[in-house]
């Protein structure tokens, strides 16, 4: 397989030019096939049945938890299912015991699903919130994490990738950091695991989150990764119990702990093939091919004037998040002329980094196009010939 011959897995791309990846990614026909075969020959309830078809769905979604573990190096015991990212962080978030002069320190660089759970601990519990400010391209210096840090700092809980410019994080040399403090480490890897080769251990991070829609996968589906299960369930219920009395409940060991209720199985199947499928092109072709679209993006927009690009250079450590702004224009009428005039799909607005936005002066937000592995320098040539053309015109 081969990024010459995989749009034909993607139907869609036949009528627009998808640049919006960042915020939901397309997914191949092989991840649709395989959900659907579940609902066709095998649909049942997983871990809940003796029959044959519940055997089947049981064996089909105990592999995709092993597939998706061995997508990010993690060992046996130590993945759980969600619904998503959010889902993830807020499990982390709850499953802890919070006393009033824990610290937990963030940046400002985070998505609000790595910044409200949070400040609601700060409400709730008092707890102290710190947080890290990057450079304008979105560069974090780790020094910026030492001079903080403390021995009452419980958790750091950081993005491996900013989904608004593009940085990639050196997560290892914090988590060097946070060892030697005792303190957690939470990585949001919500758009690094999509797009480049991770591995927790080389890490050396205690949690892990993403979502299964922005790799291929379908929507629904996420991951939460645990160095050690340390945290309360964040829900109990059918499934997650070993034995229960009139009395009290025993929870069983294992994922089921902490996936209380009838699982999304088709979902998690579909993440599974999803993994198949990014694991057949390889993370490291799939970075290299993105980076190469990435390169040309920034360097011919930047190129263009009344246009600015934010984040770092084309040189830079980054993944293929490109955001930008037109002189003059709101970003979200430059996304309805780069739909209405070339059938291009980007992102417009704050993506969900207010606080970011507002360090940067981009009262508005920004442009943001974003790649896959199923994105062409077609692709690339058409964005920056619509955007030489919006901001000629203005």
């Amino acid at each position: 397989m081969t990024f010459d011959n995989i749009r034909n897995d993607f139907p869609l791309l036949s009528e627009v030019c998808y640049l919006d990846s960042a915020a939901t990614s397309l997914s191949p026909e092989p991840v649709l096939e395989a959900m659907l075969e579940y609902e066709h020959k095998y649909r049942a309830n997983a871990g809940r049945g003796v029959h044959r078809i519940a055997q089947q769905a049981s064996q089909k979604y105990r592999d995709a938890h092993q597939k998706v573990r061995k997508f990010i190096h993690a060992q046996e015991g130590e993945l759980v299912f969600t619904r998503n990212s959010t889902e993830a962080i807020n499990t982390v978030a709850s499953g802890l015991a919070w006393q009033k002069g824990d610290q937990v320190i963030t940046t400002l660089l985070e998505h609000h699903s790595n910044l409200l759970p949070w400040m609601r601990l700060r409400n709730r519990y008092g707890i102290d919130l710190q947080l890290l400010t990057p450079a304008r391209d979105g560069t974090l210096d780790p020094a910026a994490l030492e001079a903080i840090i403390t021995k009452q700092t419980r958790l750091v809980a950081i993005s491996q990738a900013s989904n608004v410019l593009g940085n990639v994080v050196p997560i290892s040399e914090f988590a060097k950091i946070c060892q030697n403090y005792g303190a957690l480490l939470l990585v949001d890897g919500s758009q690094s695991v999509p797009h480049i080769p991770v591995d927790v251990e080389r890490l050396g991070c205690d949690f892990l989150c993403f979502s299964g829609h922005k790799m291929l996968g379908p929507t629904g589906t996420g991951v939460l990764y645990m160095k050690t299960p340390c945290l309360e369930p964040l829900l109990v219920g059918g499934g997650s119990v070993e034995r229960v009395t009139a009395e009290d409940y025993t929870l069983t060991d294992g994922y089921e702990r902490y996936e209380a209720g009838t699982p999304n199985i088709a979902g998690a199947i579909g993440l599974a093939r999803a993994v198949d499928y990014l694991n057949a092109l390889g993370m490291e072709n799939i970075q290299n091919h993105e980076q190469q679209i990435t390169r040309y993006i920034i360097k011919n927009l930047t190129g263009i004037e009344n246009v600015e690009v934010f984040g770092p250079g084309p040189a830079g450590n980054r993944i293929g998040v490109i955001s930008f702004a037109v002189k003059g224009l709101n970003p979200h009428d430059v996304a309805v002329m780069l739909d209405g005039e070339a059938n291009v799909m980007v992102r417009s607005g704050h993506h969900c980094c207010m606080p970011l936005m507002q360090l940067l002066n981009l009262t508005d937000g920004t442009v943001r196009a974003s790649l896959h592995c199923y994105n062409t320098i077609e692709d690339a040539e058409l964005l920056v010939d619509t955007v030489r053309k919006i901001a000629g015109d203005f």
